[in-house]
């Protein structure tokens, strides 16, 4: 009887050991399988950019994170149309920028380029060292503003080059400049509205298919929730109409 107790107490756990390895197999196998169907369907090759971290629970209990990248190491320059379901920053603008096309998602933001030196913005510092005197400015942020202005030329004739070929000659330097100048903080979310504006070839005709597929990069199981809220809305009595007090 102990024999049979101690043999499905080991199955149990070996069971329950292979549970997340299993998981994350069949997980990968439905992203492969629809990747492979929205290359099928839109008879093109698609190239996934996703840096994320993933977790492996056991039983419900995180037991392991790790990083899992799943990108290509250029985009071919060509005919290329580049989807933004959510929020691309920084390096993901650039890649967005060397497609035709941005299909962005209804809540999709794209991000400046602009260089950023420590914890300091390139283009303050470069405006710091034109607006104060030399004399009152010490040697480590003068050599950052001198650094700042060499990266921020250097970002903007790189994103002149991406531009190059898919809008006009005076065009791609307005946005190349516009982009990689400071003119907004480097977290300013540039929706689709402001992209459209801005000139960018966008569209926010994005397939649900990449909704679905999104779905399969769920976010890492969190001990504490990011979000609280009472499920039902909280009962409020009669308004006082002069004071506007319950």
């Amino acid at each position: 009887m102990n024999f049979d107790i101690f043999s499905i107490f080991w199955i149990f756990f070996m069971i329950s050991a292979l549970q997340p390895v299993i998981k994350q197999r069949l997980l990968e196998a439905s992203r492969q399988k629809l990747i492979a169907r929205i290359e099928k369907q839109r008879n093109s090759r698609v190239i996934l950019l996703v840096h994320r971290q993933e977790t492996m629970s056991l039983l419900g209990f995180p037991i392991f994170r790790f990083i899992n990248v799943n990108d290509s190491e250029e985009v071919i320059r060509g005919k290329v149309t580049v989807f933004v379901p959510h929020y691309a920053m920084s390096g993901g603008t650039l890649i967005a920028l060397s497609g035709d096309e941005i299909v962005m998602g209804e809540h999709a933001v794209l991000g400046p380029v602009d260089p950023q030196l420590s914890e300091y913005p390139a283009a303050s510092l470069v405006k710091l060292a034109g607006i104060k005197p030399i004399a009152d400015i010490d040697d480590r942020t003068w050599l950052l503003a001198d650094v700042g202005k060499k990266a921020m030329d250097q970002l903007k004739k790189q994103v002149r080059s991406l531009l190059d070929g898919r809008y006009p000659a005076d065009k791609a330097e307005e946005l190349a400049t516009i982009l990689s100048e400071g003119r907004w903080t480097h977290d300013y979310p540039i929706t689709y509205e402001e992209a459209t504006a801005l000139g960018l070839h966008v569209s926010n005709n994005i397939p649900p298919e990449f909704y679905q597929l999104m779905g399969l990069y769920p976010q890492p199981v969190r001990q504490q929730p990011s979000v609280e809220y009472l499920p039902v809305p909280r009962f409020r009595g009669p308004t006082n109409q002069k004071t506007g007090r319950v």
